[in-house]
């Protein structure tokens, strides 16, 4: 593709009209201060200035002519006239035009790109600006390839580390030829790590950066809407003042940009079915302008819209008379609203440029249609009309808190986080209810983090302190357990996939650092899920403590260890009896798998130990050892030993039903 000369020009000059735009509007209605004035004539001049840059003299003409209007503004306080204001948006409206009409570069074979399509109506929604959806996902992709790559190379690292190991092994039969081999693949494995963590570290942040490409934050349509408000107001002799919050959040640019025809819509309707004269409006006691306020939030991975006025409110018997007249049913309040909902209908006897015609409402359930959103209504004679959209997000940027907990990765929403502790066990409360801790003065519920029933490794805590977050559930402040914490994030969230069967807990997925895929919760459904699970009795058991392994071979270690976590225990590792000994009197352990035969200590004097400590006597001790002897069993018994397995004679299934029931005891 040909370099396009404006490039750069084209989003500058955007966000430039942008700013213009929105303080024009301000002008109106607030009124104008020497530094307001100063502010849009700086960037009117900026605009100016890049304009004769690229050699758009048309766009520099134009943006010169609202300098001249600013300029003698710049001296009093007083509004702005609205003959002056509507002079100013045709003149930014003409600029926009414009730069509808930049021509694009050539594609890499010399062919010219289309032109662009003239600039719609001012009543048609622009298409947001954003970055072409086709070229993110080739961009995703590619970034895909490269962290298989990646990982590939990690592997290779492995390899080498494994080859220099065995070099050493082999060092004693040519010292100085496997020393120097040793060194070289140190130095090609030092290498090859940090090249891999620097292009891992790349590939990150490319990616990351890639995914925002395609969300917008909703702020960007606040102007349009505010314009829209306006010049409705204007075309029947009203005032209006439109006010929005929310405007942070960011989303996909294709839903922003469906969603953004159906709030012109409701916006346009609020202004020609509800908002009064002002003339009306002060007989009913109400202030002049009336008000029509967009409120956008995040609940799950939905996203609402909600645009409410205080006008007349919908007029419901004018409703019923229409219905009448078409020889349909009339049902109630609620019934008539979600008559007036599916469109095609129309309150108003006469028709103009903003009603009459009874498509207002066909855009919006069109757009609903398109999402798989919804629409609702309420309404209040005199006091307003509310109208909600609830739109299901493809995206959404989110910060999260990232935890290990369900011996699995996972995030919560920020936003619903008030803190986080680190606990000693012996502030941990048992109630009527279960166990809980206290919060800023608050008695809290403590509960295990865990997805799909019963946790799988809720007995992974620490035996001596435990990690808590508090986060807020439907209102509430819920202590959840987790077993570390890792960190702060911005992720990308993703909706589920529609095959995909997940509890309601589970608000959606985001990649981690290595492209897999990772839960994000919702912190309102995960209170009420795990509050009912303890109720019913399946909330899990309090955290288990870990198995101690005592072996001096570190093939049975592994085995052994291997063995008891994928059956979801925590385990700790001692290689001699004298470790192990130490490693019981600094902590708790549920059970302890000795070795009989080991250098120093063996395992029967170390259980002589167990059972002659008065702070360890009651910890089940199961021998594992390849003697197999009655004398050597006979000795077991007598020292204490709860168990004996022969190494050679090993059942998977039956030593872990052992060890099941040894640690329930």
């Amino acid at each position: 593709m040909a370099k396009d000369p404006y490039r750069y020009f084209r989003v500058e000059a955007r966000e430039l009209v942008d700013q213009l735009g929105k303080g024009i509007l301000a002008l109106e209605q607030d009124g104008h201060g020497a530094q307001q004035v100063a502010l849009l004539l700086r960037w009117a001049h900026t605009l100016k200035g890049a304009a004769r840059v690229v050699r758009q003299a048309a766009i520099a003409d134009l943006i010169h002519g609202v300098e001249e209007v600013l300029t003698p503004l710049r001296g009093g306080n007083a509004r702005v006239p609205r003959s002056t204001v509507d002079h100013l948006l045709a003149v930014l409206d003409q600029v926009s035009v414009h730069l509808a009409g930049l021509p694009l570069p050539a594609d890499d074979a010399g062919v010219a790109a289309p032109a662009a399509e003239p600039a719609p109506p001012l009543d048609v929604p622009q298409r947001i600006v954003r970055a072409d959806v086709l070229e993110v996902d080739v961009l995703l992709e590619g970034l895909g390839e490269i962290g298989t790559e990646l990982a590939s190379m990690r592997r290779t690292i492995g390899q080498l580390d494994t080859l220099r190991d065995l070099a050493l092994a082999a060092g004693a039969a040519a010292p100085q030829g496997m020393r120097a081999l040793v060194e070289q693949l140190g130095a090609i494995e030092r290498s090859m790590a940090g090249g891999a963590e620097r292009i891992d570290r790349e590939l990150r942040q490319t990616r990351d950066a890639a995914e925002r490409l395609r969300l917008i934050p909703v702020a960007s349509v606040f102007t349009t809407l505010e314009r829209c408000a306006r010049d409705a107001a204007h075309s029947c002799a009203k005032q209006v003042v439109f006010e929005a919050e929310g405007g942070q959040l960011r989303i996909d640019g294709e839903v922003l940009d469906v969603v953004l025809g159906a709030l012109l819509q409701l916006v346009r309707n609020a202004v020609a079915h509800g908002i009064e004269t002002p003339t009306e409006r002060s007989a009913a006691g109400k202030a002049p302008a009336g008000r029509i306020v967009l409120e956008v939030s995040r609940q799950g991975y939905m996203v609402w819209f909600r645009c409410r006025d205080d006008g007349r409110g919908v007029d419901l018997d004018a409703l019923r008379r229409v219905l009448r007249q078409r020889g349909e049913p009339v049902p109630d309040d609620d019934g008539l609203l979600q008559v007036l909902l599916q469109g095609s209908i129309s309150t108003s006897r006469v028709v103009t440029e903003l009603a009459g015609r009874g498509i207002g409402m066909d855009v919006v359930r069109a757009a609903m249609s398109k999402l798989d959103g919804k629409a609702a209504a309420s309404t209040s004679s005199g006091q307003g009309t509310v109208f909600e959209l609830c739109v299901p997000l493809s995206l959404a940027a989110m910060n999260v808190l990232l935890v290990d907990a369900d011996a699995q990765a996972m995030a919560l929403p920020l936003d619903a986080v008030c803190g986080a502790l680190r606990l000693p066990m012996e502030h941990i409360a048992q109630t009527a209810e279960g166990r809980a801790i206290v919060y800023e003065a608050q008695l809290l519920p403590l509960l295990p983090l865990t997805v799909g029933g019963r946790g799988r490794a809720a007995h992974q805590w620490s035996p001596r302190t435990l990690t808590a977050i508090v986060i807020r559930s439907r209102g509430e402040l819920l202590a959840l357990a987790v077993n570390r914490l890792v960190g702060v994030d911005s992720v990308v969230l993703r909706t589920l996939p529609a095959l995909l069967a997940v509890e309601p807990t589970v608000l959606g997925l985001y990649l981690d650092n290595e492209g897999e895929p990772r839960m994000v919760l919702d912190p309102d459904e995960l209170g009420g899920a795990l509050a009912q699970r303890r109720s019913s009795g399946q909330e899990t058991a309090p955290p288990a403590l870990p198995i101690l392994i005592v072996d001096d071979s570190l093939t049975t270690r592994m085995l052994e260890s291997s063995i008891l976590e994928s059956a979801g225990y925590q385990v700790a590792l001692a290689a001699s009896a004298e470790e192990g000994l130490a490693l019981l009197r600094q902590g708790r352990f549920a059970m302890a798998l000795v070795d009989v035969e080991m250098p120093g200590m063996d395992g029967f004097s170390l259980i002589e130990e167990i059972r002659a400590d008065p702070e360890l006597r009651t910890i089940p001790t199961l021998l594992v050892t390849s003697l197999d002897t009655p004398e050597h069993r006979r000795r077991g018994s007598a020292v204490g030993a709860n168990g004996y397995i022969v190494k050679n004679a090993f059942d998977q299934t039956a030593f872990l039903a052992q060890i099941g029931e040894l640690v329930q005891r």
